[in-house]
């Protein structure tokens, strides 16, 4: 049981991660968009069809749909049997065409009757109760089989929303349950977006198609930190310009950020070259292939093939040679995800501050819904964002540290965290260092 449990992947709590080899074909967001419409028009023609006599009685809208409570039906069934009893009492009344002497014979008959003979009041009215007593039972069964037939349409109902004719309200609120599907299920720290952080709106045009991308960590390959919600129509640098690594806080503390960086997806260098101080990470790249082509092709081959048909190719001979892919580099704000071809959940490459790689991964692909945001300006969404993990102070234990130290003689740990406070008051004396034949560095977070 345990080796088992050893040989199984480890899924964390957000759900799918990147695992090799379970990715799909080639595919482009305008293909999606072609194949979906197609489907989806197929689908209503049929629905149309199938459903057209029903669609004519009686259309259900989800928005039209009323569920009664318990108390109602038994309101309603109570209403209705005094409606019935009513209407029983005026039709068992005399007509107005009868004439006065018999309606007096009658009632000197039924006081002769009632003189000779007294018998309870209520004894007459026994089977009438019981009559409207049944009455009610009967409306209360007719009216639960309506609410059980309610319960079943309500799986139903969104069928009928394929249909034309059928209304759906636009300016409907979507519910809590629903907008909890925007937000992933291992998220500790899912941003929101606010109305004040977008200071323009933009109209998203339908159909759009939205892309779900996630980003690795550099160092814990299958962690992952975040995850976004983009547009086809925007470019690779607004998805850049919203991932967080903690390498580009430490390179810009240390006034050596480097504003270059690239994706490589499919065969294809996407270069950041906006500022004029970038560089074409994908050059030397190109040189290597140029310069070392048999050494390029043999890691290639091992990359693509593996070690067990490389052995196989070296005994057997029979393993085709592989081939070289053609590399080319484009740059990355001229770069729409409408104008990618990529494999959902294929593993991709985005490095940056020179060799800080991470994995990015295109999980998913559909079209925007009514309980999406429909601001351009909002995108890309980040819906998950992993919860820092920050270290306090080891000498105070209640301030966040902001100072780590390595080789410190006076310090209780090595390394030992600092909060700013703490760390004055052991290392200055009135401003001037105490000694410093220790490293200091800047601490933000894990």
């Amino acid at each position: 049981m345990e080796e088992i449990e050893s040989e199984q992947t480890e899924i964390p709590r957000g759900g799918p991660i990147y695992i090799p080899n379970m990715a799909s074909r080639l595919t482009k967001v305008p293909d999606f968009e072609t194949c979906l419409v197609r489907l989806l028009q197929e689908l209503e023609a049929e629905l149309c069809c199938d459903s057209s006599q029903l669609c004519e009685d009686d259309d259900l809208s989800v928005d039209e749909l009323k569920v009664y409570t318990e108390e109602e039906l038994v309101g309603m069934a109570m209403k209705e049997a005094f409606q019935d009893q009513s209407n029983a009492e005026n039709s068992e009344r005399p007509g107005e065409g009868e004439s006065s002497s018999t309606f007096d014979s009658s009632i000197v008959s039924l006081s002769e009757t009632s003189c000779k003979d007294v018998v309870p009041r209520k004894n007459y009215r026994t089977p009438k109760k019981r009559k409207v007593q049944d009455s009610y039972i009967a409306k209360v069964e007719q009216l639960a089989m309506i609410k059980l037939k309610q319960d079943e349409d309500k799986a139903a109902a969104r069928l009928h929303s394929f249909n034309s004719s059928c209304k759906i309200n636009e300016c409907s609120i979507p519910s809590s349950d629903n907008s909890e599907r925007m937000k992933s299920l291992r998220s500790t720290d899912s941003a929101k977006v606010k109305s004040s952080d977008v200071q323009e709106h933009i109209a998203v045009l339908y159909p759009e198609t939205l892309l779900c991308v996630e980003v690795y960590h550099n160092t814990k390959k299958m962690t992952k930190t975040q995850e976004f919600l983009v547009l086809g129509l925007q470019t690779l640098t607004e998805l850049r310009d919203r991932i967080y690594c903690l390498t580009d806080q430490i390179m810009q503390k240390a006034g050596e950020h480097d504003p270059s960086g690239y994706f490589l997806i499919e065969e294809v260098f996407y270069n950041d070259m906006r500022d004029p101080f970038a560089i074409d990470y994908s050059e030397p790249v190109f040189d290597w292939l140029r310069n070392s082509k048999d050494e390029a092709l043999k890691k290639w081959e091992c990359i693509i093939n593996g070690e067990l048909q490389q052995k196989q190719r070296v005994v057997l001979g029979s393993v085709a040679a592989s081939h070289l892919p053609h590399f080319k580099a484009i740059d990355m704000h001229k770069a729409r995800f409408c104008d990618l071809r990529f494999r959902l959940g294929a593993g991709y490459l985005y490095c940056h501050q020179g060799d800080c790689r991470h994995t990015v991964v295109i999980r998913d692909m559909r079209f925007i819904h009514p309980e999406d945001i429909h601001n351009r300006a909002a995108y890309p969404i980040v819906i998950f964002q992993i919860k820092q993990r920050v270290q306090k102070c080891n000498v105070c234990k209640i301030y966040r540290a902001t100072k780590v130290t390595v080789d410190d003689k006076w310090a209780g740990e090595n390394p030992c965290y600092f909060c700013d406070y703490c760390y004055s008051l052991l290392h200055s004396n009135d401003g001037a260092p105490q000694y410093n034949d220790f490293l200091v560095y800047d601490y933000l977070h894990d």
